[in-house]
């Protein structure tokens, strides 16, 4: 018997195949291309026993996810959900993004679901599975296949997360670990279902930076049991073997469709043989059931996406993002005046949140304010100290290397998931940054209103909630710090900021330097 299973994991929410910076796109990803390759695949293998399946990461991280997030109208909201029951999936698991609009917004969207939701590790205060089942036996002519939910442990650090108490993520591998004896007792076939990824390389080095946060690689090294693995939260590109079992890890934004194939003896009920491959949906064509459903909302988008709310005297664009974060850029000198009006404070941090940001054309846009503000992050002042202040600073000067005299980013941060969130920049401070000294010893100016920033001292600073609880290993921030916070999403208050100034003079202190010496 030949099992195949496909699936997608971290699509984001980019259904059509654009980034939405421009109106008209035909880029490599999306689910609208993922849908008609498995629908193609399906149709041409009639012999095959398909199981399909997301692998979380779902529910949020585009334009048109945060437009639907934000909309009342209830035939939006229930496309989202239709786009992705149109591609028939059998199984899902629950990524960590999943809980970025609010428990109650998840729950909605399972009830709208067709998949079975699995899940295992999110349990309750009683120890049971609190979003979906922990896992499903799937009777195949006499051969039970057992396909187990698990999600990474990072989804701990998510604002939302923080404020529930029924709620306890626990380790995929210890959960896994724990249920595996009650499962083979009605399995003859495991499959792994984990919303995480690899902690270590082929060879069994270290390469993660969260202890917990990836497990994939100690799922398949102590649990034998498992026969193949889907994977999915680092958006790297993966189909190989792993203690001789087949895993997959098929990017984001449904760049691919990971497929894993085993052939099954019919008598010992055991895999002989066993492949992983990821499918390219780079020249597929759209799907037509997932067009038809999305398509009318992505023309309201589009509409909403190109309303002017500003215009600008001077320039708030940059070319490369790089370069914005080593210089500061007049765009992210106002995004900081933002946060700073909306919080009351001087202080601010802020990010270059991807690649693909650019700044803000003129006029602005809501096209502008999401794709360069990628994140439905919230506001919250924390007041720290000058201790935590170069901590923090020293933390963010991780970002950088120097390799033959010339600033680089750490590689750390590229791989095994590209982190550029993970670098802040400040304003109401002025700061240097010598990146030819040792980690941890970086910060060689900082001063608050002209005076050099003491241990002792104490800051107000405006930041994403995400940061102020300690995101991104950024230990100094600590929920009891947060002495104000505010529900308003941030791409919100930047338009509301806009609406209230609709004339945006272009400004750049160049408040921080970042060199190597």
């Amino acid at each position: 018997m030949k099992i195949t299973i496909l699936s997608t994991s971290d699509t984001h929410g980019f259904i059509p195949p654009t980034n939405f910076v421009n109106l008209h796109e035909n880029m490599p990803f999306g689910l609208e291309k993922a849908a008609f390759i498995i629908d193609q695949y399906k149709k041409h293998h009639p012999n095959e026993k398909i199981i399909t399946i997301d692998n979380g990461d779902f529910l949020e991280g585009s334009p048109l996810s945060d437009f639907i997030a934000a909309s009342d109208n209830e035939f939006v909201k229930q496309a989202y959900a239709a786009a992705y029951n149109a591609v028939d999936y059998d199984f899902g698991t629950i990524g960590n993004h999943e809980f970025d609009y609010g428990m109650d917004y998840l729950q909605a969207y399972i009830q709208a679901s067709d998949r079975q939701f699995l899940c295992a590790n999110l349990v309750d205060q009683n120890d049971q599975p609190l979003l979906g089942k922990p896992y499903q036996i799937v009777d195949m002519n006499g051969l039970k296949v057992a396909f187990l939910g698990l999600t990474t442990t990072s989804s701990r650090k998510w604002k939302f997360i923080k404020n529930l108490k029924n709620f306890n993520l626990k380790s995929a591998v210890q959960t896994a670990k724990a249920l595996m004896p009650e499962i083979k007792q009605q399995a003859d076939v495991v499959i792994g279902i984990y919303h995480g990824g690899f902690e270590r390389d082929i060879n069994g080095n270290w390469n993660d930076i969260t202890v917990g946060e990836n497990e994939g690689y100690e799922l398949l090294q102590s649990i034998p049991e498992i026969d193949a693995l889907v994977t999915g939260h680092q958006h790297r590109k993966i189909a190989t073997k792993l203690f001789d079992r087949p895993t997959i890890q098929p990017g984001y934004r449904g760049q691919f469709v990971g497929k894993i194939s085993l052939d099954i003896d019919p008598i010992t009920k055991q895999v002989q043989h066993s492949d992983a491959q990821l499918i390219d949906v780079e020249k597929a064509f759209l799907d037509p059931k997932v067009y038809a459903i999305i398509t009318p909302i992505v023309s309201e988008l589009n509409q909403w996406l190109d309303n002017p709310v500003a215009i600008i005297d001077g320039d708030l664009t940059f070319r490369n993002a790089f370069d914005a974060r080593v210089q500061e850029t007049a765009y992210i000198e106002l995004i900081q005046k933002i946060q700073m009006d909306k919080m009351g404070v001087d202080v601010s941090a802020t990010a270059v949140y991807n690649n693909e940001a650019h700044g803000f054309e003129n006029p602005i846009t809501m096209r502008n304010i999401i794709t360069n503000y990628v994140y439905p992050n919230t506001l919250v002042v924390s007041q720290i100290s000058g201790k935590d202040l170069r901590e923090a600073l020293e933390t963010s000067a991780q970002y950088f290397a120097e390799e033959n005299g010339n600033l680089i980013i750490n590689p750390e941060f590229l791989f095994p998931k590209h982190r550029f969130y993970n670098y802040d920049m400040y304003e109401g401070i002025e700061y240097d940054l010598d990146i030819s000294r040792p980690i941890g010893q970086r910060v060689t100016k900082l001063k608050y209103h002209d005076k050099d920033v003491l241990d002792e001292d104490q800051l107000k600073v405006a930041l994403n909630k995400y940061r102020a609880l300690g995101g991104g290993h950024y230990g100094m921030f600590t929920k009891d710090k947060i002495i104000h916070e505010d529900n308003t999403p941030i791409q919100q208050i930047i338009f509301e900021y806009l609406q209230k100034n609709p004339l945006i003079i272009a400004t750049c202190n160049n408040n921080f330097k970042i060199y190597t010496d």
